[in-house]
């Protein structure tokens, strides 16, 4: 996986960053997802060429994508990719989280997609928890279970700041609190 500082760079530079994949390893076992895809933004006319472009060796040439209409502002018809037209539809019943890459050859693949705002901390839970084969989580829930996951983490980080500002282990009359040294015997 590659990583950014700036998750959300223009649609200009996402076409010259490589795609961001997370893939499920090959194995008989089917689950729900293929995989994990994290875009550099919301533009999808820059973000599917570098896609079709990284999957195009492992999984064949990719002719059409579908998505949901709600997390893309612009949903094209069509993309340029190479030199041919890779064909763009919408569904508002598709998994508003989910991508699918169709090839005329090979078949069908689901991908989550990871908002392009998202920490690399998420980010790195949501690709790993995508590419597990035979998964049965669907990318809706994943997404709701990581919600959940950074809500938590921000609490306890929230309890942590709280615990130091408040004193907290600095404040020990036994030392450091990392040194057991330090500590009475009983």
């Amino acid at each position: 996986m590659t990583s950014t500082t700036d998750r959300t760079a223009p649609g200009e530079l996402a076409g010259e960053l490589p795609a961001r994949l997370s893939l499920t390893p090959k194995t008989t076992l089917a689950g729900q997802l293929d995989g994990a895809w994290w875009p550099y933004s919301r533009d999808l006319e820059a973000e599917l060429p570098p896609l079709a472009a990284a999957l195009e060796e492992c999984w064949g040439r990719i002719t059409r994508v579908t998505v949901s209409p709600t997390r893309w502002p612009v949903v094209p018809h069509t993309v340029a990719v190479d030199g041919r037209v890779l064909h763009v539809g919408w569904f508002t019943e598709q998994d508003p989280d989910k991508l699918i890459l169709l090839s005329h050859t090979v078949g069908r693949w689901d991908l989550l997609v990871i908002p392009p705002e998202t920490t690399l901390a998420s980010a790195a839970r949501l690709m790993a928890a995508a590419a597990i084969p035979g998964s049965v989580l669907t990318a809706g829930v994943l997404m709701a279970n990581e919600a959940v996951i950074g809500r938590g983490m921000r609490d306890v980080q929230r309890q942590e700041i709280g615990w130091e500002n408040e004193g907290g282990a600095c404040m020990s009359p036994y030392g450091s609190p990392t040194d057991r040294r330090a500590h009475p015997l009983p």
